[in-house]
């Protein structure tokens, strides 16, 4: 598995090749807010590990593994933002807590808050009820 460094590496360069069809070390050096000497440096261990291809001045492609866990993070931050959302968390605080729990939470706990946002999507009543509760507590 990869460490919590290597995942956001991977999930920032899904999303960019999903987003521009590209990744490129600066690309990717301004969405994680680092120096361009550490993208390569990590670059160069995400090929080592097979995540992805990287030719120093020719870019980098994600293999199949990579592509599929990058998938799989992309999926666990968006659900996290959403139910985080769902419970009421306020918008300016979710980008950051998410990025705080992501990786800590198993694939286990990831999976049941799924399940627990899918049965809200399915029972608006039921968030309607949470929601009400919240809002009685908060008073």
């Amino acid at each position: 598995m990869p460490t919590p460094s290597m995942e956001d590496y991977i999930e920032q360069i899904y999303l960019l090749i999903e987003n521009k069809g590209y990744a490129r070390v600066s690309d990717i050096a301004e969405a994680l807010s680092v120096h361009p000497s550490s993208v390569t440096k990590m670059v160069q261990k995400l090929d080592r590990s097979e995540y992805l291809i990287y030719e120093k001045y020719r870019g980098l492609v994600l293999t199949s593994k990579g592509k599929k866990i990058g998938k799989r993070l992309v999926y666990r931050h968006e659900l996290l933002e959403q139910f985080l959302k769902m419970i009421g968390v306020e918008d300016e605080n979710i980008y950051n807590d998410v990025e705080g729990i992501e990786h800590h939470l198993s694939w286990d706990a990831i999976d049941r808050i799924g399940d627990l946002v899918q049965y809200f999507e399915e029972n608006p009543k039921r968030l309607d009820e949470l929601k009400a509760v919240q809002k009685n507590v908060e008073e």
